[in-house]
Parts: structure tokens; sequence; C-alpha cells
């Protein structure tokens, strides 16, 4: 009798897991893991099954962590949590002149401030 060759999977821990799952290992609701997927868009992207569920990977669990760590424990407001998203897992949602100074040009403060002496 021949045997069929399986297709390697891959390891339970590796794979993505539904939102209810997601749900539980952070620690939340799943309508404030879907809200907050919509406030964070640039951090966290679930991958999508054909007919349209998320499936949530672990990195996406790390930073849910962190959203909530910043939102529930440090309560940063949500542009608070953004900023320092965005400095720990380096994203640029900022253009690169602004970064680093909440969006304010540096250069114009010092013009004005030479101007008032």
């Amino acid at each position: 009798m021949r045997q069929r060759k399986r297709k390697p999977r891959t390891p339970v821990q590796d794979r993505p897991v539904p939102i209810s799952t997601a749900s539980f290992l952070v620690g939340v609701e799943t309508h404030t893991i879907r809200y907050w997927e919509r406030e964070f868009a640039e951090f966290l992207s679930p991958v999508r099954t054909e007919g349209g569920q998320r499936r949530y990977r672990r990195e996406d669990i790390v930073v849910l962590q962190e959203i909530k760590r910043l939102l529930k424990e440090e309560l940063y407001t949500i542009a608070g949590a953004k900023r320092i998203l965005s400095q720990k897992f380096e994203q640029r949602t900022l253009p690169e002149s602004s970064e680093g100074n909440n969006g304010v040009h540096t250069s114009r403060g010092k013009k004005r401030a030479a101007t008032k002496r």
C-alpha cells in the first residue's frame, strides 16, 4: 500500500489564531480588539481567511499586549500609545522632518524665539 505524502504543517505555536483566542491570550473582549485594529491599523494587520475571518499571528498578539499595557496600565491616550508604539516597533507614521518632536517643527520655534529677543 502506498502512503500519501503529507504537507508539512506549521507548528501549533506559530499558527495564526482566531480573534476569540487572541482575546483570551491578551485578556480583553473581542470588540476591544476590533476597535484597536481600526485605531492602530499601522501596527496591527491580522491575516484574513478566504471567508474574511481574522487570524492573529504571534507578532500581532505581542502588539495587542503592548497596546493593552499602554492604555490600561500606563493610562496613555490613543495618540500617546501610537507615539510609543511607533518608537518601539520602528514604524514611520510621521514624516521624518517631524519625528521625535510631536510634529512641532523645531526650526520654526527657534526663529520665533530669536526674533523676540
